[in-house]
């Protein structure tokens, strides 16, 4: 028979036992020290949205977020794994950590910032709807009636949604390259996409000539982080903040977009 006493000793046991173990066990290191610890850093870029991410002549990655992603994993010392991504999978690369960051040209908003954190900005980015000057658009209300070819769920997607009247046609891809081969090849009139990218269009295309119709976003680039790492997050930021002060990050800037980075970037 177990008396009270008795038991009493033994859920006293039980609680010290317990304690001694949660004393025992070592609090969660977060994701920066896993990654110093592991020494690589697999970061997710775009391989099909030039000048930010695209494979090169020589069949390697090449690129403005390229070239930020080496710049991180240069200044933690650390090995770089480079992670091709979508538009629509890089966030759940980095939620389900097959990615440890993502750097692929990735806007903040509400609804990002629910699921996950954002470094400071490292890259500007404007986002538009291009054309020929054949397509006359220059309201939101010209777009009836018109076809739009967009990356499904990049900012262009979300915002190119908001504005256009019923009438007008909006043509979603699964990935950039394929919205870009879109615009090319006569299936959609206009292109939802970053100033950028057109200008990259314009460079290998000269006859295309995609014109600015419609300014829908200031949207610079953000590095993207999964929720509460306060470490990682610090360290990022540091390194943003001397790349941008040390002129590396205009650098990248007039390699890939031709431009200095913005008075007060």
């Amino acid at each position: 028979m177990i008396t009270r006493r008795y038991f009493s000793q033994i859920l006293a046991a039980s609680f010290g036992t317990a304690a001694a173990l949660t004393a025992a066990t070592p609090a969660f290191a977060g994701a920066l020290a896993d990654i110093m610890k592991s020494g690589t850093i697999k970061i997710a870029v775009p391989q099909d949205f030039p000048p930010f991410g695209s494979v090169g002549a020589d069949m390697q990655p090449q690129g403005y977020d390229i070239d930020m992603a080496r710049l991180i994993a240069s200044k933690m010392g650390l090995t770089l794994d480079l992670v091709p991504v979508t538009s629509e999978n890089r966030i759940p690369f980095l939620q389900t950590h097959k990615v440890d960051i993502v750097i692929s040209s990735l806007g903040k908003t509400p609804d990002r910032a629910k699921v996950i954190d954002f470094s400071d900005e490292y890259a500007p980015y404007v986002s538009g709807i291009f054309g020929p000057p054949s397509v006359l658009v220059s309201t939101p209300a010209d777009l009836a009636g018109k076809t739009i070819g967009v990356t499904r769920g990049a900012l262009e997607d979300l915002e190119v949604t908001k504005i256009a009247p019923p009438s007008a046609i909006i043509n979603r891809y699964g990935d950039n390259q394929s919205t870009i081969a879109a615009f090319l090849s006569g299936q959609v009139q206009l292109i939802g996409t970053a100033s950028a990218v057109a200008s990259a269009i314009i460079a290998r295309h000269p006859p295309v000539l995609p014109g600015l119709k419609i300014t829908l976003k200031n949207s610079p680039c953000y590095i993207g982080l999964n929720k509460n790492e306060p470490d990682l997050m610090a360290k990022l930021n540091s390194i943003i903040a001397t790349a941008k002060k040390d002129g590396s990050l205009n650098a990248i800037s007039l390699k890939w977009l031709q431009t200095p980075l913005p008075a007060g970037f």
